[in-house]
């Protein structure tokens, strides 16, 4: 299975499984605490899909949700460098070593993507 086909089919298993044991409420629309128990629960083994492995699904979204928040956003994910901000990891920026031995210290600039940042695209007149 390709991860497109896991992603595909282990979204609308999740989605069944909720609407048949939450009141026909997709995970989307489930509050956050009843999201994170199902997720512990699925992580655990004690929920079953029809059509995929939940524990395979789940290992999957473990791996690959921090690739793709933390990943530089050429790659598609990480959306305004979002994570990188969030931890205040400066991105690709030319020289910080300056900031690498201040622990618990805020590093002060936005982070930089291997493209730039969308500020430093010039505005056309």
């Amino acid at each position: 299975m390709t991860p497109a086909q896991l992603y595909r089919q282990g979204l609308a298993a999740l989605d069944k499984h909720c609407q048949s044991h939450h009141g026909g409420k997709r995970f989307a629309q489930l509050t956050a605490d009843v999201q994170d128990e199902l997720l512990r629960l699925i992580e655990a083994g004690d929920v079953k899909f029809e059509d995929v492995s939940a524990q395979g699904f789940f290992d999957a979204l473990l791996k690959d949700v921090p690739e793709g928040f933390f990943a530089d956003p050429i790659h598609g994910g990480n959306r305004n460098m979002v994570g990188w901000s969030m931890i205040g990891f400066p991105g690709i920026r030319y020289d910080y070593r300056d900031w690498v031995h201040r622990h618990n210290e805020r590093y002060p600039y936005p982070p930089v993507s291997i493209a730039g940042r969308p500020d430093w695209t010039p505005h056309k007149a």
